[in-house]
């Protein structure tokens, strides 16, 4: 009887990109290291922009600020290893960086949900409860948000490599993906991934369900506040307080729940590739170019910092 983290795979080839011409490949290398140094530069504009305006030491910003550096972080995980397989098509990663980018990428994927969840529920409290808006929001709250949703990343993290890794994976080492995900890897496995079936259910329910009820709850209260006032301008001004968040949150949420909530006779390795590409390289540029481009509060503080005033009307 074989122990149970017994394996015979040493490391595994990613499939990535490989079934695309030489000149397609390169193409896309050149589009998504753009979007990738745009991704970096811009998330960490945002970050420094927001440390060094004090008009932004706010809780919405602060957690701003958080989901930039954890998106960066996000990106770094998965991006690079991608861009080097559009170049090389026969890129292996060993068993334990497998195991290392799996890690990763669910601990700063979890913490994004949950970061977007506080900064919905920072809206909530905001728009229906502006006189106790700075008791509740505080320094204190707003950090214990923080390394709560990070300690919820470590977890679901910790549990899904811990279980992965005990299957056996016998001869398959070819990855359908650019990069070591779920359910690619669980299709790998010779042995039975019940229990990570179960695994990976119950945390796609924590990490995406549960977070949308709670943000669709708060919007719920907020647009019937919004109704409350009177005049059209008021509306409208509220409104525009989160339309920044909710435009991210919807793409972010979208994409994530069409690969992980989707029945699994209904999983395709080709459209779960795509889908993907589109919430690990282009949804977090989303992040710094809806902030920047669509808030004014952010746009201001870039211009008094940069010392461009007349950037700022």
């Amino acid at each position: 009887m074989s122990k149970p983290n017994s394996t015979f795979v040493t490391e595994f080839l990613f499939e990535g990109f490989s079934n695309f011409q030489w000149h397609h490949r390169l193409t896309f290398f050149v589009v998504f290291l753009t979007l990738y140094l745009l991704n970096l530069s811009g998330n960490m504009i945002i970050v420094t922009i927001i440390r060094l305006d004090r008009h932004l030491h706010t809780p919405m910003y602060f957690f701003l600020s958080m989901l930039s550096i954890s998106e960066t972080g996000y990106t770094v995980t998965i991006i690079p290893r991608m861009l080097f397989g559009l170049l090389n098509p026969q890129q292996t990663i060993s068993f334990q960086g497998c195991g290392a980018q799996l890690f990763f990428y669910l601990m700063f994927g979890a913490n994004n949900c949950f970061l977007l969840t506080a900064m919905g529920y920072d809206r909530y409290v905001a728009i229906c409860k502006p006189l106790r808006y700075s008791v509740i929001m505080s320094k204190a709250t707003c950090t214990h948000i923080q390394f709560g949703s990070l300690g919820i990343g470590l977890i679901i993290a910790t549990v899904h490599v811990t279980y992965m890794f005990r299957l056996s994976f016998c001869d398959k080492f070819v990855i359908p993906h650019f990069f070591c995900d779920v359910r690619p890897m669980l299709k790998l496995s010779c042995t039975d991934t019940t229990i990570n079936e179960i695994i990976n259910v119950v945390f796609s329910l924590c990490a995406l369900v549960l977070p949308m009820c709670l943000v669709f709850i708060s919007y719920v209260l907020i647009i019937s506040t919004i109704l409350k006032i009177a005049s059209a301008e008021g509306r409208k001004k509220t409104f525009a307080t989160c339309a920044s968040h909710l435009t991210v949150f919807i793409i972010h949420y979208v994409c994530a729940s069409f690969v992980y909530l989707k029945p699994e006779s209904e999983s395709s390795m080709e459209q779960d590739r795509l889908i993907s590409v589109t919430y690990t390289v282009i949804t977090p540029l989303l992040n710094p170019l809806v902030y920047s481009l669509r808030n004014k509060e952010v746009r201001d503080a870039m211009c008094r910092v940069l010392g461009l005033k007349y950037l700022s009307s």
